[in-house]
């Protein structure tokens, strides 16, 4: 009876809690570098992964208020979105709290936020007007969001930081949503077939950009600590004036301009290749 015991002492006890805490909940631990050696660090940064959090529940809020029919809730939910993935990281940097975890954590928000929010809204909105036709554009443009952030995350650290390769997934995100908001907001309506073939059009044409070999501007060399003269101020002030004066019109010129930006520079460099070589 004594050995029957001590062999029950010595077995593991599964049914304690503070086991089956360990079960439920594992801490994450991250490997960062710190006074150039890597160490091993528990737990997750808060801050920047709050700003990520709210762009993903942004995504959410807008596939959802897609599905009800409230496309312009929706799309601003897309640009408010974009607002706070322009923040995680720029927070992220400033605070010196950059993670491993939280890049990977940013990137599935994105593909939430950009690719998949952007895609059931347009489809919500005229896109199933087209039935099979309509979901497989609005799956192009879902499929080629995520290939996008998936050659951006493998890219990272080698490409010119000056450029971006493809059109990126907040712009493309953009170009849509704002295409829905605009023709939404001036009572356009979404089951006219002219109105699917083009958002139909739109859309794949985005997805595509977003995946090819065009370069864009990313504009990460601008210092924004630097001093500039006064009338930078005036200009800023004046663009959100023009903006909040019609923002779904404003927004989505602004952002087809920067589509098409891309394939205006690409026909400039090959033009100057070709006349360098003649």
């Amino acid at each position: 009876m004594k050995q029957i015991n001590e062999e029950h002492r010595d077995q593991p006890d599964t049914d304690s809690p503070r086991e089956e805490e360990n079960l439920l909940v594992s801490e994450h631990i991250e490997e960062v570098a710190e006074g150039g050696q890597k160490v091993r660090r528990k737990g997750i940064y808060l801050l920047p992964n709050l700003f990520t959090t709210a762009a993903l529940f942004c995504g959410f809020y807008a596939i959802v208020s897609g599905m009800s029919g409230q496309f312009g809730s929706a799309c601003i939910a897309i640009f408010v979105a974009m607002i706070l993935d322009g923040l995680d990281g720029r927070v992220a940097r400033m605070t010196n709290t950059a993670s491993a975890f939280g890049a990977q954590y940013d990137s599935l928000s994105d593909a939430v936020s950009f690719g998949l929010a952007p895609a059931l809204v347009a489809f919500s909105w005229t896109l199933n007007e087209m039935g099979k036709v309509g979901w497989m554009l609005a799956f192009i443009y879902a499929a080629c969001g995520a290939l996008r952030l998936a050659r951006f995350n493998t890219m990272a650290g080698s490409t010119d930081p000056r450029y971006f390769i493809g059109l990126p997934s907040p712009s493309g995100a953009a170009l849509v949503a704002g295409m829905v908001w605009a023709l939404s907001d001036l009572g356009v309506d979404g089951s006219q077939l002219w109105v699917s073939l083009f958002a139909g059009l739109v859309t794949a044409l985005s997805g595509i950009l977003m995946v090819s070999n065009v370069r864009y501007h990313s504009f990460k060399k601008i210092d924004f600590k630097a001093r500039v003269p006064f009338f930078f101020i005036l200009v800023a002030v004046l663009l959100f004036a023009v903006v909040f004066s019609d923002p779904p019109r404003v927004l989505l010129a602004i952002f087809m301009g920067y589509a098409v930006s891309g394939p205006i520079l690409a026909v400039m460099d090959w033009r100057k290749k070709k006349t360098e070589t003649v």
